[in-house]
């Protein structure tokens, strides 16, 4: 997978990417209210874990680009944490895609039971907006928590990521056009990627015109990690990515569809209109421009 660029070539974005994760993991616990233990499990088991926690670091960045003290956005890009681990605790049931490994470790299902992983996901759900709903001390007021469920709720509906998940399921065994490839992913990753830094935006109240710039740049940056997450299926070893690789077999995928060489091109071009996305922020978009080269450089 040669783009140019490799992860060593991003070192000094490592260390805060890996400082922004950090405060990401460190938050998550607290957030979290016990109820039943056999499903307080199970949602322990999926979002406390090691993880790369991308999509809420993309949020904080985007914060910094604002200028906007990240405790103020913290406990909102752990909500998005909340809802993308859901996704993947239903993506990984055998009436989806059936995988056996997540994160390093059983699927949520394979460790806790199908039912209690069904009720971990609608827990996770549902404390996120808790979360957004009950507020935290130095967040935005009411209608600042409302801008940002709105944000979330729209990327998890029928307009997003389960609009994604249900056309990817349909697609499996036969052939699909690109159009329909790329309805799929802007959906089922691309949505939640535009949400993450849509809130970023929101709380620290940035221009309509702004916050479009930043969704424009995180659609193409979702795009791009997908494609990525395809050439990993397709080439790479389940120690390494974390999680089953091979998954997509029966499914079109931008590797199916383009070739490695294709997709790796088309992961390069996403990449770079990402960039081009950030032209009104100048210099100081620095990070979130090295960020979508480091997305197509990753292995897992």
């Amino acid at each position: 997978m040669a783009l140019g660029v490799t992860v060593a070539d991003f070192a000094g974005l490592e260390a805060a990417l890996e400082e922004k994760r950090l405060a990401v993991e460190a938050a998550l616990p607290g957030l979290l209210r016990p109820g039943v233990p056999e499903v307080d499990a199970a949602v322990a088991h999926s979002l406390l874990g090691a993880a790369k926690r991308v999509r809420p670091v993309l949020t904080l960045m985007v914060a910094d680009l604002f200028r906007l003290d990240a405790r103020v956005v913290l406990p909102a890009a752990c909500t998005i944490e909340m809802v993308h681990t859901a996704s993947l605790i239903l993506d990984d049931l055998p009436s989806m895609d059936d995988a056996a490994l997540r994160r390093g470790r059983p699927a949520c299902h394979r460790a806790h039971g199908e039912a209690n992983a069904i009720l971990a996901a609608f827990a996770l759900q549902n404390r996120a907006h808790e979360v957004l709903a009950e507020g935290w001390s130095g967040g935005p007021e009411a209608a600042g928590r409302a801008a940002l469920a709105r944000e979330l709720a729209g990327a998890v509906g029928e307009a997003g990521m389960i609009a994604g998940q249900a056309r990817d399921l349909s697609a499996t065994d036969r052939d699909i056009d690109f159009a329909t490839l790329e309805f799929i992913h802007s959906r089922k990753t691309g949505a939640l990627f535009v949400a993450s830094a849509a809130m970023g935006a929101v709380a620290a109240g940035a221009s309509a015109g702004d916050t479009a710039a930043v969704k424009a740049y995180a659609k193409n940056l979702g795009l791009a990690f997908q494609i990525v997450d395809d050439l990993i299926d397709a080439v790479g070893r389940s120690g390494e990515a974390g999680k089953d690789v091979g998954q997509d077999l029966k499914k079109t995928t931008f590797v199916s569809f383009s070739g490695v060489d294709g997709a790796v091109q088309l992961a390069r071009e996403l990449a770079l209109a990402s960039q081009e996305a950030l032209r009104p922020f100048g210099a100081r978009a620095r990070a979130l421009r090295d960020l979508a080269l480091y997305v197509v450089a990753r292995r897992r």
